[in-house]
């Protein structure tokens, strides 16, 4: 650490789930991230679905006293917790208990309170898995000849972040296939003839770009063409690219200030609007 350095004000942030803890993780990434220049120390008990699993994790809080969030959905168990942190002096949230609540009051209906249904092997869980081998099937312009198949096509140069944006789309069930644009290279002749897939064009700023493909070239130690990281060559690609987004009037997204989950889901709206013929929002 350079001198003058400020550590990052820490605490311990305990996450209990009955299940694989995604839903907590998420939670609570997105509660972290309004918060600057902290780094909570996190503490996950993930698939805790008995005393003795409840047991040790307050145990832990007893040693490591911090802020507690779960997703349990079995009343008993839930109560187990409350009762212990509450024991202990630890705040403790529950993140599902008032959606819940809401949802059964709106329903008329009562929860069946069994966890981990959100991941069963169900046809949502095949079509998952069954995105994510094509994903990685057609990545980077692999196997063309099928693209009619895809429910989405990325189109964008070099680094525009088209595979993390694909495998993300992959685990929401959507077959997505990236196609990279190189300046005097033709895309595939399939994409001026499709009519069920979207294609959507990736953008992003000359500047920038040129930044991540330096930081590439020298992670992986490789010789690229100057005209690679070249700004007034980059800008000449970026421009070409959405020239031809334009004229073939691909919804265009500019993912210089978004991250992968914006991007996807900026593309998940536009998919849902290509499928239903509504008009789609503005990415």
């Amino acid at each position: 650490m350079t001198a003058g350095a400020v550590t990052p004000p820490t605490f311990h942030l305990h996450l209990v789930s009955d299940s694989t803890g995604e839903t907590v993780q998420s939670v609570a990434r997105a509660c972290v991230a309004q918060f600057e220049g902290i780094a909570p120390q996190q503490h996950l008990w993930a698939l805790a679905r008995t005393p003795h699993a409840l047991d040790r994790a307050l145990e832990d809080i007893r040693a490591n006293p911090g802020l507690v969030i779960f997703t349990i959905v079995d009343d008993t168990l839930s109560q187990r917790l409350v009762d212990g942190c509450r024991r202990l002096g630890a705040p403790c949230i529950s993140v599902l208990d008032p959606i819940i609540s809401a949802f059964g009051a709106y329903l008329d209906a009562r929860p069946s309170h069994r966890p981990g249904v959100q991941h069963a092997l169900d046809a949502n869980y095949f079509r998952r898995i069954e995105a994510m081998d094509w994903a990685l099937m057609h990545d980077d312009g692999q196997h063309t000849d099928n693209l009619a198949s895809s429910d989405v096509i990325l189109v964008g140069v070099s680094r525009t972040s088209k595979t993390p944006t694909c495998l993300y789309l992959a685990n929401r069930g959507i077959k997505a296939t990236n196609v990279p644009f190189v300046p005097g290279v033709p895309l595939p002749d399939e994409l001026e003839h499709l009519a069920g897939s979207l294609i959507v064009g990736l953008t992003t700023d000359p500047q920038r770009l040129v930044e991540v493909r330096r930081a590439r070239v020298a992670a992986l130690r490789q010789d690229r063409p100057t005209a690679y990281i070249d700004l007034d060559r980059v800008r000449e690609e970026v421009l070409t690219a959405r020239r031809l987004f334009s004229a073939r009037g691909w919804p265009v997204i500019d993912v210089t200030r978004r991250s992968i989950e914006e991007t996807a889901a900026a593309i998940i709206g536009l998919y849902d609007a290509h499928r239903t013929g509504l008009n789609p929002p503005v990415p």
